[in-house]
């Protein structure tokens, strides 16, 4: 057990690490925790040859580490997506759904042809680069949405929708061109729809009859849902979080709107789940194989920042968005973590792509995760959204527009 608690105790020391320098820097909490892992199991490494430290101490695959950073996922996940104001997106659905849309598309179609013309990968490589490369990363997302109180305006949730898109559409193209499609998938389709028409009905219900009690049996109840449907979608082939940002926002109308129940699930999300999940992100990536052979590393991240660029920001532009706020809705389209990173360990496992390729693509996707948001907090944050101190809070903002009168 002294290992164990040992272990723990450097996690969580590394996330209030992350918290201090993210105040001190002021950039989002999310980014540094990123930056932090990757540091750190550098760290860790060099003072296991040179002090004899257990250079276990950060392993990033122990179960309960995964387990933890599973459940915070799936958990800023659902959080995300009951954020999602129903109102805004039936205002809102043609301009996050065109964004969403080219979001994946550009990506997509650009990386799979650099990895094919560019780096000499097989098609099957090439395709499953794409797919990998354009995700967005809803986590990451919404997680700087909340540190700046952007995600109660209209303009972040409009973001948030349109990250939304741009990973369903992701699953999609992994599911119809590589995974298989079968009776597990029309079972999973099925109890999720079901889930889905009757929890809007069931949940209130349960929170009038069983709610206000000391034994949080609405966090409970929703924890088992989420779980449930999570073990569901793995049985099929599939991604616990993506039922889980459906469930968030069917239930946007009961949870969204129980703001104390939301500040209780995001005390547990960010005071414990998150840091394991952002920390060993960070963990993940090898800083001495990509320093040895950069140039596949470069290649792929520069294609999605670029294919990002070229299609996501004159769609914005041409939704009436000011320059910088394009750039930042650019910016953050441009991040990527969970499904990318899951699209390439589908790959590897279907021997889609070997080991080295798998290294280049998760280098590049975690790369994404941190480069293109420091890029938008410091030099593009849209300040007139934000609160009067324009540092990072929790607390909610008045709605407005992503059109805003703001140049």
């Amino acid at each position: 057990m002294t290992e164990l608690w040992s272990q723990a105790a450097l996690w969580i020391g590394l996330a209030l690490l992350a918290g201090l320098l993210s105040v001190g820097l002021r950039i989002a909490t999310a980014l540094s925790e990123i930056v932090i892992g990757a540091l750190a199991q550098l760290g860790i490494g060099a003072l296991a040859g040179l002090f004899l430290v257990a250079p276990n101490l950060l392993d990033a695959n122990l179960i309960w580490v995964r387990f933890l950073a599973g459940t915070g996922a799936i958990l800023l996940t659902f959080l995300a997506g009951a954020e999602l104001d129903p109102q805004v997106l039936r205002k809102g659905w043609r301009e996050a759904g065109a964004i969403g849309l080219i979001s994946f598309a550009a990506p997509f179609f650009g990386c799979a042809a650099l990895a094919y013309w560019a780096l000499g990968w097989s098609v099957d490589a090439s395709w499953l680069a794409g797919i990998a490369l354009s995700t967005t990363s809803v986590a990451v997302v919404y997680a700087v949405m909340l540190e700046f109180g952007l995600n109660q305006t209209h303009y972040g949730k409009t973001v948030l929708a349109a990250c939304f898109i741009t990973d369903l559409a992701t699953v999609l193209a992994l599911g119809f061109m590589f995974a298989p499609f079968g009776f597990k998938t029309l079972i999973f389709f099925g109890v999720s729809l079901l889930s889905f028409i009757f929890l809007p009905y069931l949940t209130p219900a349960f929170f009038r009859r069983f709610g206000n009690r000391p034994s949080e049996l609405e966090a409970k109840f929703i924890l088992f849902w989420l779980f449930g449907l999570g073990a569901l979608a793995a049985w099929a082939d599939s991604e616990a979080v993506l039922p889980a940002y459906l469930l968030g926002m069917v239930l946007a109308g009961t949870v969204g709107r129980d703001h104390a129940l939301i500040r209780r699930l995001r005390t547990l999300t960010f005071g414990l789940l998150t840091p394991f999940y952002f920390i060993r992100a960070g963990a993940l990536v090898s800083l001495p194989a990509l320093l040895s052979a950069p140039l596949a590393f470069v290649v792929l991240l520069g294609g999605k920042m670029l294919s990002k660029v070229i299609g996501v920001y004159p769609l914005a532009r041409a939704f009436k968005a000011p320059r910088q706020q394009a750039i930042y809705t650019t910016l953050l389209m441009s991040t990527g973590l969970t499904f990318g990173t899951i699209s390439a360990l589908f790959g590897l496992s279907h021997q889609l792509i070997d080991q080295t390729q798998y290294s280049y693509l998760v280098a590049a996707v975690i790369s994404s995760a941190v480069i293109p948001t420091l890029i938008a907090n410091v030099f593009f944050l849209p300040r007139h959204l934000l609160p009067e101190d324009e540092g990072p809070v929790v607390q909610s903002l008045p709605s407005q527009s992503i059109r805003s009168r703001s140049p």
